[in-house]
Formats: C-alpha cells, structure tokens, sequence
C-alpha cells in the first residue's frame, strides 16, 4: 500500500495554518477576558485549577507546571493545579463515584469561591469536565471552557469561552496548547512577576 508522505506533510500543516489563523482572528477578546480574570485571580490569593481527559490531562499538568515552575524565566511561582496528576484521588473517585466524578470531587475538596478554573474538552462534552464545571459554579468559582467549534455543553457552564474553530481534535489540541501558554507567559508579565525586556533577554541568552 502506497502512502503519499509529501501530500501528507503538507496538508497537515496547511490545516494547522488554518486553524491556528481562525483562532487568532477570533479568539483574541476572551483570551483577553482570560488573562484578566486569571490575574486578579492570583492577585486576590486564589488559585488556577486545571482538568481534562487524555491528551486534555496532559495540557492540564503541562501547564500548571509552566505557572508553579516557571515559563520563560525565573519569578516568583504563580498558584495552580492540575486536577490530573493524584492516581489514589483519581483511582478511588472512579471505583467509588465514578469517572464522571473524578475532577468535581477535587473541586469540592479543593476548590475555594475566588479561584479559576480552566476546563479542557475538544468536544465540550466530557462528563467530568462537565461535572466538574457545575461543582465550580455552585461554590462560586469562575469558569474558563477550552474546546473546539460550538462547544458542547460547556457554553452554558463557562464565563469565558476559548472555542478553537475547527473539527479536528489534533488541530484543536495544538491550539489549546498555544493558548494556555500564551496565557502563562501574559500572566507573568501582567502580575509583574517578569518585565517583557528582562523576558526577552533570558530567551536571548538560552539561546546562544
């Protein structure tokens, strides 16, 4: 069986360029609202959880790390958690509870009215970001929504809507990535913790 590596390679890309263009025409006001809720989130002493499932539990512990470690330089570390990462809290939710439970129960015992959290879903249909969403409504919490095209259910769960504008969940997930760590290296600057100068002279000198 033949396979075509060249019209592979460069449909791949044609569709990321796409993708990543519609997200940049049309997502720009609530990664904007985003940053700024994420700020006064940190600035009034709560917290960033993150959750999602497979690929979307991967960008919650990937980018949790980039604020409680550091992004592009050193600064003070930035409060966040990923609901994600707990095998005992996860293994136990499902064989009690339930897999549609495994983050709402974190969010119950975790999660405090002045904290942000950042539900990942390229369908917007998962059951425990939903789940999870709707505990976080009931405490008080503010609700960000990453996911793709309309959004699934979460619309009506989330104040702030990140909906890439695409079908494939690959190119959703690439933009999903892109934003949460445009938004670690925004937040940085916005709270103060890092100038753009001294950001800009770090990535200089790690590249030489």
């Amino acid at each position: 069986m033949s396979f075509d590596t060249q019209n592979f390679w460069q449909s791949e890309f044609a569709e990321h360029a796409q993708c990543m263009q519609a997200t940049q025409k049309n997502l720009q006001a609530p990664f904007t609202a985003l940053l700024h809720e994420a700020a006064t989130t940190i600035e009034n002493g709560g917290k960033i959880l993150f959750f999602g499932n497979g690929g979307s539990a991967a960008d919650a512990q990937h980018l949790a790390t980039e604020l409680t470690v550091r992004y592009k330089t050193d600064r003070a570390p930035i409060a966040a958690i990923a609901l994600t990462t707990d095998t005992s809290a996860l293994s136990a939710i499902g064989n009690d509870f339930g897999f549609e439970y495994l983050f709402s129960r974190q969010v119950d015992a975790l999660g405090r009215k002045g904290d942000l959290a950042i539900g990942i879903s390229t369908s917007g249909n998962s059951a425990n970001v939903i789940k999870a969403l709707e505990s976080c409504r009931a405490i008080g919490i503010t609700t960000v929504g990453f996911t793709g095209e309309t959004g699934g259910k979460m619309p009506a769960l989330c104040d702030i809507l990140l909906n890439v504008p695409c079908k494939t969940t690959a190119r959703i997930q690439e933009m999903h990535i892109m934003l949460g760590q445009m938004l670690c290296g925004a937040l940085e600057m916005k709270l103060g913790l890092v100038s753009a100068a001294a950001c800009a002279a770090d990535v200089q000198k790690r590249a030489v």
